[in-house]
């Protein structure tokens, strides 16, 4: 098996007296959709907010990897920006687009990390910078367009409907080219038809080289999209492994049902 992309060891995470992770240990490998469930609460996005530098945790181990020039880096403590340019990106629970801005105009931004073009280019439109700026139009488009949001440019972002809006931030994500790419409960608020579309995009995305972390509380989809499942409850990972293996975990079972298997 290949060396792992995403290496998070012994993750701990407090609030004053409160502990939000406790000693979380996850693995990512290239190519694989993995998903991270649990109950409310049981501190899935605290756990992805530590990943992109929101929160610094209280002790533990970040490591991203890049597959391609096998560098490791060291996340604990960097800026938010910093990861993304180190190449993880992420999508957030509650959906964070530049709402009076259009369609193009939000995943151009997603650029901005790859972009080279200074300030003196910016004033004085040298070729250098007008070049840029067109590979920017046309990457973007690319990329609306593998989300099937590229009849929509010019639309504002806020026009949308919920699952188009949920689609583009995920272009807006793509755009910052990222080898690793989180998804915070993507198919939220989606209809079945959003929720289908939705899983043909995150297949497509990752046979084209991606690896995914995705937190979902849809079991349909977990089940049927993920190569392997870690399971958290009350800051805790209390299980990991394939679909088949996770879903009759009596551990798993408990955390969502509230009760033992045998009662």
């Amino acid at each position: 098996m290949s060396e792992a992309i995403l290496n998070v060891t012994n993750l701990t995470m407090n609030f004053g007296g409160i502990r939000a992770l406790d000693s979380v240990n996850i693995d990512i490998y290239p190519g694989e959709i993995v998903a991270l469930i649990g109950p409310n609460g049981a501190g899935k996005t605290t756990f992805f907010n530590c990943l992109t530098g929101i929160y610094t945790p209280s002790s533990g181990e970040i490591r991203l990897r890049n597959p391609e020039t096998g560098k490791e880096t060291r996340l604990n403590g960097m800026k938010p920006n910093r990861i993304t340019e180190k190449g993880m990106a992420r999508t957030f629970q509650n959906i964070r687009l530049f709402a009076n801005m259009s369609v193009l105009e939000n995943v151009m931004i997603g650029r901005h990390c790859r972009t080279h073009s200074l300030i003196f280019g910016a004033i004085f439109r040298n070729p250098a910078t007008r070049k840029e700026e067109r590979e920017i139009i046309d990457t973007s488009y690319k990329i609306l367009k593998k989300v099937k949001l590229h009849k929509q440019v010019n639309e504002q972002a806020k026009n949308l409907s919920y699952g188009a809006q949920r689609r583009l931030e995920i272009a807006r994500a793509l755009a910052t080219e990222p080898f690793l790419l989180l998804l915070d409960e993507p198919a939220a608020g989606m209809n079945p038809k959003e929720t289908e579309a939705l899983v043909s995009l995150i297949r497509l995305i990752c046979s084209e080289g991606h690896s995914i972390l995705l937190i979902e509380h849809d079991m349909k989809l977990v089940m049927s999209l993920s190569d392997r499942i870690f399971v958290m409850d009350y800051g805790k990972k209390i299980a990991q492994g394939t679909p088949e293996e996770v879903r009759s975990n009596p551990a798993v079972i408990k955390a969502y049902l509230g009760e033992d298997v045998d009662a």
